[in-house]
């Protein structure tokens, strides 16, 4: 699919979802941008009239596939009144990359739309709003979870099984409580993609392949890397496109995905329970791809060949306790699923860039050797 044939597509789709905020007359900012008090105060005021943002003071900038600004604001009487927290984080796309896809517009509808039905915790979301003009530019404004006293998430964090297990749990939950429901229909939510049908999925290889040939210069990825990928780089698209057919042709029903879900997309609470991050990704989709990608994740190679399978079996009962009905059996999800979606994370962790804010070397041999282990090479192509 070509960009004109992507961006096309994205003015249907954003026709069918108007935007919140109708009073918003002008384009959202693109390319390099640094939101100033007048700026933040006028977007905040189509939700809260009456808003005015005194003085904003940026605390912090993070640029990886959006920008992330933690932002001070001092309100006025009505931005205290309407209950606007002084500590905030903008998100958008203000890095000067990744214009060529909508995940940005795609995470503000899925903060308007669908966050507040979630069984599972998530960020509050103050503002969440869109261009509709085919673009794909989107901005949340989220609450800065660094006053809930938890901690963010990283991939190299080690946090043993018995952390996991309870994360499964809490994944659980977020898989349990849309499954199969009318909510997240194409007729009911025409703006959430269908895991795997999207450009975003399956074109995700071709539009990140500049950065997977980056990684293939690096000696240090070339040592952990199977040699067969090596010698034939090209082996992980065509790996993908069948990971892709599959899914595709397989039915079972649907619940919300995170799309995305290794652990530097999520917040651990002081409780212990895993709050879900960054929905630009999120989907409709079936929960073995939140499931692989998680647990090939956060365990090391070692901890998951001991203990990959009881973990599952562990998550499947959760599930069906959060309500999933028509759930496949423990072994269809070990020999078909899992296998062919941990190339889903071989594919997202070769062309991770390590200044994107997550070490990719570790996660990188977790996906590989979690590759070796369990045949996905060889089910996917057939080699």
């Amino acid at each position: 699919m070509t960009q004109d044939t992507v961006k096309e597509k994205r003015v249907v789709d954003q026709n069918m979802v108007p935007r919140p905020y109708p009073g918003r007359t002008e384009l959202l900012p693109t390319g390099r941008f640094t939101p100033d008090a007048e700026w933040f105060g006028k977007l905040m005021a189509y939700k809260y009239p009456g808003v005015v943002a005194e003085k904003l003071e940026v605390v912090q900038l993070f640029d990886s596939h959006t920008t992330k600004l933690r932002v001070a604001v001092d309100w006025n009487a009505a931005g205290i009144a309407a209950g606007l927290p002084r500590n905030l984080c903008i998100k958008s796309n203000w890095s000067g990359m990744f214009d060529d896809v909508d995940i940005h517009a795609l995470e503000a509808r899925f903060y308007h739309f669908l966050t507040d039905k979630l069984t599972c915790q998530t960020a509050k979301c103050y503002y969440s709003d869109w261009d509709d003009d085919g673009s794909g530019r989107g901005v949340v404004v989220l609450e800065d979870l660094i006053d809930r006293g938890g901690k963010f998430g990283h991939s190299t964090q080690q946090n043993g099984i018995d952390v996991i297990a309870q994360n499964l749990a809490d994944l659980a939950k977020l898989h349990g409580g849309l499954w199969n429901s009318p909510l997240i229909t194409p007729e009911a939510a025409p703006w959430l993609p269908t895991s795997m049908n999207v450009p975003v999925d399956h074109d995700q290889v071709r539009i990140m392949w500049h950065w997977i040939g980056e990684n293939l210069k690096d000696p240090n990825f070339r040592a952990i890397a199977p040699q067969h990928y090596l010698d034939d780089p090209e082996r992980v698209s065509r790996a993908y496109d069948k990971l892709t057919e599959y899914e595709r042709a397989f039915e079972a029903p649907y619940c919300v995905i995170l799309g995305d879900c290794h652990q530097g997309n999520t917040y651990i609470l002081p409780s212990g329970e895993r709050l879900w991050l960054d929905w630009q990704l999120g989907r409709r989709g079936r929960p073995w791809r939140d499931l692989t990608y998680f647990i090939v994740g956060s365990l090391t190679v070692e901890e998951r060949r001991h203990h990959h399978k009881d973990l599952i079996a562990h998550y499947r009962d959760c599930l069906i306790k959060e309500g999933a009905t028509d759930v496949i059996d423990l072994e269809t999800i070990w020999n078909e699923q899992i296998p062919r979606w941990v190339m889903y994370g071989i594919q997202a962790w070769v062309a991770n860039m390590d200044y994107w804010g997550q070490n990719g070397l570790p996660m990188n041999e977790r996906f590989f050797a979690a590759g070796e282990d369990l045949n996905t090479w060889k089910i996917l192509l057939g080699e």
